[in-house]
């Protein structure tokens, strides 16, 4: 059995040689300042270092392949990636252009490469209700084409989920399963308005740890959480590596995948974020294989 992966930004895989790539004129010292971040404002920041060095559709595939080609050489044999259809609205780009130029490149590189790929829209929240509705339809009209999932990325405090449940009603009305990014910067409370909304997995929610009646509500409900243990570190969600409370969701009996988030921006892969677990946290095997197997148990495509 391969390994799946369910919370991968598809701009967050371009790493350092990738970037130079993308825009040769960039210099190995910048490249480096840009990446040395330790908080989550420096990590927005890399993010949109990398987001303006597209120059269109062929930039979209060139990443889109290279993701591929790594997620092969990791073992994984599932992954649902999430692209920015916000983002690459902020960018000026015509959306069906890229999503084309994307479809190709992944259809190419599967011929070599055979991963299993589907996708994740998701809207920037802070933009509001109205970007989200739009990005809502604008996904649903690509869910016979490559695309399982709705979501929600960006600031948590500045975009509450609540404001969203029109435009997640209507995505499910879509035939779209739900996720969101939740409870990564912000409170509990913010992975309760995600599940008010429909989410069905959450990406990050590692403050849930916080409430123990949310905790027995994601039990209870067969909620997953999305965990980015490398990811939590390097953006400043928690303190430090020791305070990762991936051991006390395990613990709590909350359902939990081990995922990447932005491996090109953080320097890790799977593979890192299993041993992490195991040798930091202490996971027996057991553990590890169960966590491996809910990344196939809840995919959303089945």
């Amino acid at each position: 059995m391969g390994f799946a992966e369910l919370h991968l930004h598809l701009e967050g895989t371009v790493d350092r040689e990738t970037v130079m790539m993308l825009d040769p004129s960039l210099s190995s010292e910048e490249v480096d300042r840009v990446w040395g971040f330790n908080d989550f404002a420096g990590f927005l920041d890399c993010f949109k270092f990398v987001a303006r060095r597209f120059r269109g559709p062929a930039d979209y595939a060139l990443v889109t392949r290279r993701m591929i080609e790594s997620l092969s050489r990791q073992g994984i044999t599932y992954a649902e990636v999430t692209l920015g259809a916000g983002v690459v609205q902020w960018l000026g780009f015509n959306f069906e252009t890229v999503w084309k130029a994307i479809r190709e490149a992944q259809r190419e590189a599967q011929k070599a490469h055979p991963v299993e790929i589907w996708w994740n829209l998701d809207a920037i929240r802070q933009l509001g209700p109205d970007h989200v509705m739009e990005i809502a339809k604008l996904t649903a009209r690509y869910v016979d084409d490559g695309v399982v999932s709705f979501g929600v990325g960006g600031d948590e405090v500045r975009g509450p989920a609540d404001e969203f449940a029109e435009a997640y009603r209507y995505a499910r009305d879509a035939g779209l399963r739900l996720t969101a990014h939740a409870g990564e910067t912000d409170g509990p409370d913010s992975v309760r308005r995600a599940l008010d909304i429909g989410a069905e997995r959450i990406g990050h929610g590692i403050r849930a740890v916080e409430d123990p009646d949310l905790l027995r509500r994601l039990r209870e409900e067969r909620i997953p959480l999305e965990v980015c243990i490398t990811s939590n570190v390097r953006t400043g969600a928690v303190a430090s590596l020791e305070a990762h409370p991936i051991k006390r969701l395990v613990d709590a009996g909350v359902i939990v995948t081990l995922n990447t988030d932005d491996p090109g921006m953080f320097g890790s892969d799977l593979a890192t974020e299993f041993g992490i677990a195991e040798e930091v946290f202490g996971l027996s095997q057991g553990q590890l294989a169960e966590i491996r197997q809910n990344a196939m148990d809840y995919r959303f495509r089945r």
